[in-house]
């Protein structure tokens, strides 16, 4: 099946199944004679494989690791490597949540010190800026 085939039935854009390609996560049968990059159905597997892994927030640099053990069955088998990958991903959600929190906090403390100027219409929150008085 052509990148086009493959993407239609995988739902991934044709881009990202290029550069999965360019990275060495899926692998192509060759060429069409037209030039075109030829996928076996062994292609839907791993670019779901791909895909499930990116959900669980998984970086391709982490996934391309997976693979690479999985494949070449190096000394350090692939599902403790999949193991510490699902910790730092778990740490980096963690770590964006925990930014949202603090933003929550910040949008919290604002509302509460600016109540009257966000809520009164004849309020000018403006009203200090330095460029309205028209000498800027």
């Amino acid at each position: 099946m052509t990148v086009g085939e493959l993407s239609c039935r995988t739902g991934v854009w044709v881009k990202n199944l290029r550069q999965y390609t360019d990275d060495g996560l899926i692998y192509t049968m060759g060429r069409s004679s037209a030039g075109y990059r030829l996928f076996g159905t062994e292609a839907l597997w791993c670019v779901r494989r791909i895909g499930q892994l990116r959900g669980l927030g998984l970086t391709v640099a982490e996934i391309r690791q997976l693979i690479r053990a999985y494949r070449h069955r190096t000394e350090c088998p692939p599902g403790p490597q999949l193991a510490a990958s699902l910790r730092r991903s778990r740490d980096r959600v963690q770590a964006r949540i925990a930014d949202m929190q603090r933003t929550l906090a910040r949008i919290d403390e604002f509302e509460a010190t600016h109540q009257r100027e966000l809520t009164d219409p004849a309020s000018d929150h403006w009203a200090g800026d330095p460029r309205r008085s028209g000498s800027g």
